[in-house]
C-alpha cells in the first residue's frame, strides 16, 4: 500500500460538484493499493498513520498524533500512485491494484482507521472522478509505502 498523508486545516471531496465528504483539522491521506497487500500491511499502515507525531504541541513542536489532537481524517483512493515513469512520458499503472482487491482493501482500511481514532473517517468514492481541496497546514507531507517498512 502507498499512501500520501497530509496534516490539513480543513478538505473535502467533491464528485460530479457535489460534496461527498469534509474534513476539519486532521489528515488527508491518499490510498493506492496493490494486488500483493495484505491485512497485516494494512494494521500496520493504519497504526503508523495514527501514530505519526506530526501535529504541534504547546511548544509548537511537531509532538502530537492525530490521536493526541482528536483530529478528523478523509481518505481517497487514488491508484496513480502507483505510476510507472521509466518508459516514456505516459505514465502505467500495472502495479496498481484490481478492483477486487483494492476496494475491499480500500474499506477496511478506512473502517480500521475509523475505529482506531475513534470517529467517522470522510470518504470518496472509489473509481469515481473527483475533485479534493485542501489547505495542507505547514505545509506537512509524509508519503509511506508499506513495502518499505524497515
Amino acid at each position: 500500500m502507498r499512501a500520501v498523508i497530509q496534516r490539513v486545516s480543513n478538505a473535502s471531496v467533491s464528485i460530479g460538484g457535489l460534496q461527498k465528504s469534509a474534513i476539519g483539522h486532521g489528515l488527508l491521506i491518499l490510498l493506492a493499493v496493490e494486488d500483493s497487500d495484505t491485512d497485516e500491511d494494512l494494521g500496520w499502515l493504519v497504526k503508523k498513520i495514527s501514530n505519526l507525531r506530526i501535529f504541534d504541541d504547546d511548544n509548537g513542536v511537531m509532538n502530537c498524533s492525530i490521536l493526541d489532537v482528536q483530529g478528523e481524517a478523509l481518505v481517497v483512493s487514488q491508484f496513480t500512485l502507483y505510476a510507472s515513469y521509466k518508459k516514456g512520458n505516459r505514465p502505467s499503472w500495472f502495479r496498481a491494484g484490481s478492483h477486487e482487491v483494492s476496494i475491499p482493501m480500500y474499506n477496511s482500511f478506512c473502517k480500521l482507521l475509523s475505529e482506531t481514532i475513534g470517529k467517522p473517517v470522510g470518504t470518496g468514492e472509489f473509481g469515481a472522478n473527483m475533485q479534493v481541496s485542501l489547505v495542507n497546514d505547514g505545509p506537512v507531507t509524509i508519503c509511506i509505502d508499506t513495502k518499505n517498512k524497515e
